[in-house]
């Protein structure tokens, strides 16, 4: 009977994944498949799930959201573990499972990755960390890693919008360069995000992005003045933005970025490496199950 290594978090979302641990390993066990499962602990090397993994299984299973999601990507990159990955979507943000239309029901996504074949999809690299959905800095791109573990799954994304109010006196104009043969840009802004994925905290950013083209979507937030904001947020929510004067937009594969400013950077709700940044879309970098 072929494995399915089932990596989940307990921790995510609402603390959702705990109760589907049956039906989960029940939809398995109904096309033969055996579901070993680990779960995640505070404090614990991720790697150490990938120790038993050898030709009798078949793909990993992850659940959780998208940092869970990019810690696994991550532990099997540097362990060059090339098995497939299912995502079950269960986290706080899930920004890449909805955009590879996952359902938020566990045993509808279940089955629908046991329904699927396997697809090459690209990954972002940032420096020496892998990720799936998004890299940003700037202005409140930090609340996630500010926000309470334990507020997040009592109130869910709520706990990032309050977590954003109490950033707002921080609200300032940041100086970036950045580097790439479709574009330079040297100057200040607000927000930097490179996209592999579409979406950030629900908000659809990144409208044209596609996961198989080997490129990352790059959209800044250039600093402008206040009053300007509003009308510019209006664009945003009709999904207008990248083509507002007030945004660079453009697609590549490499993009080099310097900033001497006092910011963190944000790797899908985690702490990313420090300036300077040298991100990469790596082709075909990861097969997912479950996307058509």
């Amino acid at each position: 009977m072929r494995k399915v290594r089932f990596i989940y978090n307990p921790y995510s979302g609402e603390n959702s994944i705990i109760n589907e641990l049956d039906n989960v390993i029940k939809l398995h066990q109904e096309v033969d498949l055996t579901i070993v499962p680990y779960r995640i602990k505070r404090g614990r090397n991720l790697e150490e799930a990938l120790d038993i993994i050898d030709e009798t299984y078949s793909y990993i299973l992850v659940a959780g959201g998208d940092g869970t999601v990019d810690s696994v990507v991550n532990a099997m990159k540097h362990r060059n573990i090339n098995l497939p990955i299912g995502i079950l979507p269960v986290g706080t943000a899930n920004d890449f499972g909805k955009f590879i239309s996952m359902p938020q029901d566990i045993q509808k996504a279940c089955k629908k990755i046991l329904d699927s074949k396997p697809i090459p999809v690209d990954i972002g690299k940032i420096n020496d960390k892998y990720f799936i959905n998004v890299a940003s800095t700037g202005l409140f791109t930090d609340v996630s890693q500010k926000t309470d573990v334990n507020l997040k799954n009592t109130i869910g994304k709520l706990a990032y919008y309050l977590k954003g109010i109490e950033e707002l006196p921080n609200f300032r104009r940041l100086k970036i360069k950045l580097t790439s043969k479709e574009c330079d840009y040297d100057g200040e802004m607000y927000l930097l995000l490179v996209f592999n994925g579409k979406t950030a905290g629900n908000f659809n950013l990144a409208t044209q992005a596609e996961i198989t083209d080997g490129k990352l979507d790059v959209i800044i937030f250039k600093a402008i003045p206040i009053i300007e904001l509003l009308p510019l947020f209006i664009k945003l929510l009709k999904g207008e933005h990248l083509d507002s004067d007030k945004v660079v937009y453009f697609k590549t594969d490499n993009v080099y970025v310097e900033s001497s400013e006092d910011i963190v950077t944000d790797i899908d709700g985690e702490r990313g490496p420090d300036f300077p940044l040298r991100v990469k879309c790596i082709k075909g970098g990861i097969e997912v199950l479950g996307i058509k």
